[in-house]
C-alpha cells in the first residue's frame, strides 16, 4: 500500500510521536509510507525513523483550501492508496480534496478526549480509548476502532540510565525526585502542571523532594514565575523548568515518581517507573493493580471536581518517598502491564488490519454530509477570527496565566 499519514502537528508531542512510530512500523513491514505536515521539531525524528517527509503549506483557515489542494495533487502523483489523518484539522483537508472528489480511502484517528461532531459519518475513525470508541459508535456510521497509543517497548525500556540526567540537573542522591514530561499549554496540560507545583510546595517542607518540569510552550513562563515563588520560600530549588527534550528517556529514568497523563504516562510505565496519572480538576491516581482497568476504559486521564486542589495528590506522592520497595514493585508491574497490552509491534499489525479494511471498503456517498462538516468547520473559524471574540480569547488566557503565576488556582472567572 501508498500510504499518507498526516500527524495534526509537528511539534513535540505524545500522539505525534505515536503516528511516525506507527507509520515507521507499516514501513518495516514493505508498505511505502510518507508523512505529511508543517515542518517542525519532529521533522528530525521522521528521518531517524527512514520515512520520507512532504512539507505541507502554511496554515490560516481549518479546512486550509490550500492544503485541501496540495493533498489532492499528492494523492494524484503518488497514487496513494489510503490517507490516515490525525484528528479532525487534518482529516477535512484530506476529507474535501482527496477523499470526497478522488475517492481516497481516508481513516482518522482521534486521540483528543472528545468525540469530535466536524469529521464526517462515512469516515473510519480509530479512538484512542474504550469509552470514547463506545461514544463514537452512538453517532458514526462508518467503522469505529480503538487502539490505545502505542509505546516502543524496546527503545523504552528499564535499562536506562538517569544518573547522568541527575547529575546534570544537580539531584541529590538523597533527594527524592518527581519528573513530569509534558507540553507547557494552557489547554489540557496547565491544570495538572500548577497542581504538581503546588503539591511540591507543600511536600518540600518536610521532606527532600524536587520536581523537574521536561518541556515548553505558552504556560511557561507562569509556571516558571509560580516555580520561582516556591523556590524562593523554600530557600533552594525545589521546582526546575529545563524546556524542552526530544529524547526524554534520561528524564523519565532519573525520576523516583513520574506525574503525567497520555503518552507520557505509557512512556515512564515503559522505563519501569511508578507513575500517577493526572488530568484537570485535580484529578490524579495512582497507577497500580486496582486502578489500571479504570484507564483502559478511560485513558491515561480523568476528571475530578476540583474541590481537593493539591491535597489528593500530596496524599498519594507523600508515602511513596519512604518506601523504595513499593516504587520498584510498581515500576515491575507498569513495565509487563505495558509491554503486554501497549507494545508497538502490537498496534503495528491491529492498524494494518484496519487499514486493509478501509482500503477494501466501498465509499458512501457524502454530499450531505460534506456540507454539514463544512458549516461546523466553518462556525468554528467565523468564531476564531471574529475580533471580539478573538479578545475574548486573549483576555481568558491572560485571566488563566495570571492565576498560574499567582496563588489562585483554578482561575476565578
Amino acid at each position: 500500500m501508498r500510504i499518507l499519514v498526516y500527524p495534526h502537528d509537528l511539534t513535540l508531542g505524545g500522539s505525534q510521536i505515536n503516528a511516525i512510530d506507527l507509520a515507521a512500523g507499516v514501513a518495516e513491514r514493505g508498505h511505502e509510507v510518507i508523512v505529511y505536515g508543517i515542518p517542525g521539531p519532529l521533522v528530525d525524528y521522521i528521518e531517524e525513523r527512514g520515512l520520507r517527509f512532504l512539507p505541507a503549506h502554511d496554515l490560516k483557515y481549518r479546512p486550509a483550501p490550500s492544503r485541501i489542494a496540495q493533498i489532492a495533487a499528492i494523492s494524484r502523483r503518488e497514487r496513494l492508496d489510503l490517507i490516515h489523518a490525525y484528528e479532525w484539522p487534518p482529516c477535512l483537508d484530506s476529507y474535501f480534496g482527496a477523499a470526497l472528489a478522488l475517492r481516497v480511502p481516508l481513516l482518522c484517528t482521534v486521540l483528543s478526549m472528545q468525540v469530535m461532531p466536524h469529521i464526517p459519518a462515512s469516515v473510519p475513525l480509530i479512538m484512542g480509548t474504550a469509552d470514547l470508541g463506545e461514544e463514537a459508535r452512538k453517532r458514526h456510521r462508518a467503522n469505529v476502532w480503538v487502539l490505545e497509543p502505542p509505546i516502543d517497548v524496546e527503545r523504552d525500556n528499564p535499562h536506562i540510565s538517569g544518573r547522568e540526567f541527575r547529575s546534570a540537573h544537580g539531584v541529590g542522591n538523597e533527594e527524592f525526585l518527581i519528573v513530569s514530561v509534558s507540553r507547557l499549554a494552557l489547554d489540557l496540560k496547565l491544570d495538572a502542571l500548577v497542581r504538581g507545583i503546588d503539591a511540591v510546595d507543600q511536600l518540600a517542607s518536610s521532606h527532600p523532594v524536587k520536581l523537574i518540569l521536561v518541556g515548553d510552550g505558552p504556560a511557561r513562563g507562569a509556571l516558571q514565575c509560580r516555580a520561582d515563588d516556591v523556590n524562593r520560600r523554600h530557600g533552594r530549588e525545589v521546582v526546575a523548568l529545563i524546556g524542552a527534550d526530544p529524547d526524554p528517556r534520561s528524564a523519565y529514568a532519573a525520576a523516583d515518581l513520574v506525574i503525567a497523563m497520555g503518552s507520557s504516562a505509557l512512556r515512564a510505565l515503559a522505563i519501569g517507573r511508578p507513575l500517577i496519572v493526572q488530568g484537570e480538576q485535580a484529578f490524579s491516581e495512582l497507577f497500580d493493580q486496582t486502578s489500571c482497568e479504570l484507564f483502559l476504559r478511560q485513558g491515561f486521564y480523568g476528571l475530578a471536581d476540583g474541590a481537593s486542589g493539591p491535597s489528593r495528590l500530596v496524599a498519594q506522592i507523600a508515602p511513596l518517598i519512604h518506601q523504595p520497595d513499593r516504587r520498584s514493585e510498581l515500576g515491575q508491574f507498569g513495565r509487563e502491564f505495558v509491554s503486554k497490552r501497549f507494545a508497538l509491534h502490537r498496534a503495528v499489525d491491529f492498524q494494518l488490519d484496519v487499514y486493509t479494511s478501509v482500503v477494501k471498503a466501498s465509499p458512501a456517498a457524502r454530499i450531505g454530509e460534506a456540507l454539514r462538516a463544512a458549516g461546523l468547520a466553518a462556525s468554528v473559524e467565523i468564531a476564531n477570527h471574529n475580533p471580539f471574540q478573538k479578545r475574548r480569547n486573549r483576555n481568558l488566557q491572560k485571566t488563566i496565566l495570571s492565576a498560574a503565576r499567582s496563588g489562585e488556582w483554578p482561575p476565578s472567572f
